[in-house]
């Protein structure tokens, strides 16, 4: 059986969009993963790519890319029900936005896999959080 993996915005869009280190080891790890995120993931992923389009680093046919394959990505994703509580005792440590991540990390007994490496210096994070190596 494929485990499973929470996937943060980061990790996506770095999958989708960064062909660096840090796009492929997360290309890499999502891939050998079945996917699953709190019901937000794709709406941050889009604001990522979004602002990236009116930052210029990506020209308009590589966003609209982008956006078409973050649409077709085979994700389970989470309503806010079911991550809301885990999501709130994080609350002093992380945003919510991030704290959903590991909440359903935590509940799904799943690694978090993210870009974001401040999320696993934070204190009283539960699950495995793994991120590019430097």
């Amino acid at each position: 059986m494929t485990p499973v993996v929470v996937c943060d915005a980061s990790a996506i869009v770095a999958a989708l969009l960064d062909g660096g280190p840090s796009g492929s080891w997360a290309a890499r790890r999502l891939r050998q993963s079945r996917l699953a995120a709190p019901h937000l993931m794709p709406f941050e992923a889009a604001n990522i790519v979004r602002r990236q389009e009116l930052a210029g680093t990506i020209g308009r046919a590589e966003s609209e890319q982008a956006h078409a394959d973050l649409l077709d990505l085979d994700v389970e994703l989470w309503p806010h029900e079911a991550v809301a509580r885990a999501a709130w005792g994080h609350r002093h440590n992380l945003s919510i936005y991030d704290a959903s991540y590991v909440g359903l990390a935590d509940a799904l007994g799943a690694p978090l896999v993210t870009l974001d490496a401040r999320i696993a210096r934070s204190p009283g994070i539960r699950c495995a959080v793994e991120t590019p190596p430097t």
